[in-house]
């Protein structure tokens, strides 16, 4: 008797759900699906975005620092993220940290500058 009772009520629940008579709690009309893996999408090819611009502005900066010959760049590191820029390294001059941060606060597209540069004079002298 049990397994009669058992039997038909998988059946009668396998064909309510045929029917369409139970929605499973999961499901998504097919624009929430497409809308959320849209979003996603953007979301992704924002962030590759905002990477490839964060590199060319710290490029543009290391081009800046090149073209003065008294900055020996080797030594120093720039970050870039949203125009917010971060300086690190060692200057073997003092004064060349506030021209370091010059230069880059000249660069189009910076907004702003950090400078962790520390003075680390050459062996010997």
């Amino acid at each position: 008797m049990k397994m009669t009772t058992c039997k038909l009520g998988i059946s009668a629940l396998i064909a309510a759900v045929c029917a369409g008579g139970v929605t499973p709690a999961w499901s998504q009309s097919s624009d929430t699906v497409s809308a959320a893996s849209g979003a996603a999408a953007s979301g992704a090819s924002n962030a590759k975005a905002e990477r490839r611009a964060n590199r060319v502005l710290q490029k543009q900066i290391y081009a800046a620092f090149a073209k003065h010959q008294e900055i020996d760049a080797g030594s120093i590191s720039v970050k870039a993220k949203n125009g917010a820029v971060t300086i690190n390294g060692t200057v073997t001059d003092a004064t060349q940290i506030e021209k370091i941060t010059g230069i880059a606060r000249g660069v189009a597209g910076v907004t702003s500058v950090t400078t962790k540069l520390s003075v680390q004079r050459p062996l010997g002298q």
